[in-house]
């Protein structure tokens, strides 16, 4: 009896050290798919501590508030198990048995394994309790009737399938996992109908938040703004490339998940959203100003007046303060919203990878007419953005009244 006791305890002494290292690696596993997943952006208020909650998501249905997921039992999710914890995460359901409202990206996560959700719930029980509750989101009736959910559950809640990817190589593999399951991209990027359910059938062509496109992220739309694997990897590691810089929604993309990625997990979106083989990036030739329209041509002083000081007068931009125009992806998108909307919203100053830094840009809402703004749209989208097509004075007011409230603009 002695030499079993003594075996069992040796045994068990053994084990030991391979039971902590086991689940080191997991909660370490976790912490890096908990950024791959951006949890921290939608969990995390501005100036608030991570993961307690509070920040304010605007839908078309009202405001909902990111929830706090730190360790907490009164006000976080200490109380959960795994069990329940992959619950929330993939089906939308709390620990209560009512269900969440989509603003969490259960309907991307839905296809997420039980290995990854149960190492996102190791790390985030190793985070510091916050013992402080989020704002509670109220709706309008009937949006605030959970039990609503059920149905549109049932209906949209796991649309998400992935296509088949037989012959397809591991990183392309790896990158469609990343990019539409853990990134879950396509809630941005993807029209949604009147239930506020993504549009399927037009996955990742595109989608307005907040009175900014998400642009189209499908293979032969980027290549035909400019983009390559090199282009791109470099622009999620970065926050920053010869196409441009990160801004409004997906900078905080950038600054919590994708500069914190693995450079072969980079390069597997890379490769998963340009497809492999990868259509060629399209090359733009500028235009000189003697072929630009009447309306472009007058642009070109407003450039000179409010842009070209930190742009500098050729395009060609300034490092460390200003993005170039030649070649920039803003100005090369057939919608002209967003350049429209940093054009009169600005930019704040951003801190990107290392000690790069970007001047925050002021917005000219308040100085530039309704005709200055469509010759200023013009000339940049003619003389840089390969676009041929000429905004009238109406286009610009109309974009202008579908701007969200002053509120609800992110930068």
């Amino acid at each position: 009896m002695k030499h079993l006791l003594s075996r069992l305890t040796l045994a068990v002494g053994l084990a030991a050290p391979v039971l902590l290292a086991h689940a080191d690696d997991q909660v370490k596993r976790g912490e890096y798919l908990a950024r791959a997943a951006d949890c921290v952006a939608c969990h995390t208020a501005p100036g608030g501590a991570p993961y307690a909650g509070g920040l304010p998501i605007v839908s078309p249905f009202g405001t909902i508030y990111g929830t706090n997921i730190t360790p907490s039992k009164e006000h976080g999710i200490g109380l959960y198990n795994d069990e329940e914890f992959f619950a929330a995460l993939t089906e939308g359901k709390r620990r209560d048995g009512a269900n969440l409202y989509p603003a969490m990206p259960y309907t991307s996560y839905h296809l997420m394994p039980r290995a990854d959700s149960d190492a996102i719930h190791a790390y985030l029980k190793t985070v510091e309790p916050i013992e402080r509750a989020a704002p509670v989101t109220s709706l309008s009736f009937p949006f605030n009737v959970r039990l609503g959910l059920m149905g549109w559950n049932m209906l949209y809640g796991k649309d998400l399938k992935l296509a088949p990817t037989d012959g397809k190589s591991d990183e392309f593999k790896r990158g469609e996992y990343m990019v539409e399951v853990l990134g879950h991209c396509g809630e941005c990027h993807t029209p949604r109908g009147l239930p506020g359910a993504m549009q399927q059938d037009k996955r990742l062509t595109g989608g307005v938040l907040n009175g900014y496109l998400a642009p189209s992220l499908l293979a032969t739309d980027l290549a035909a703004r400019g983009w390559n694997h090199q282009d791109l990897s470099t622009f999620l590691k970065h926050g920053m490339s010869a196409q441009g810089t990160m801004f409004n929604e997906m900078f905080p993309v950038f600054h919590n998940s994708t500069q914190r990625l693995s450079d072969p997990d980079l390069a597997a979106m890379a490769t998963y959203l340009l497809g492999d083989p990868a259509p060629a990036a399209k090359v733009l030739t500028e235009v000189p100003l003697a072929q630009m329209s009447p309306s472009a041509q007058r642009g070109r002083q407003d450039y000179l007046n409010v842009c070209a000081g930190c742009h500098a007068p050729d395009g060609e931009g300034k490092p460390h303060i200003a993005v170039a125009m030649r070649g920039n992806t803003t100005l090369r998108l057939e919608d002209p919203r967003n350049l429209l909307r940093v054009i009169e919203d600005g930019i704040g100053e951003q801190q990107f990878a290392g000690f790069e830094r970007m001047q925050p840009m002021p917005g000219f809402a308040d100085k530039l007419s309704h005709e200055q703004l469509a010759d200023l749209l013009n000339y940049l989208r003619q003389g840089w953005g390969g676009q041929p097509g000429e905004l009238a004075v109406g286009d610009v007011q109309k974009l202008q009244a579908d701007a969200p409230p002053a509120e609800h603009k992110a930068h």
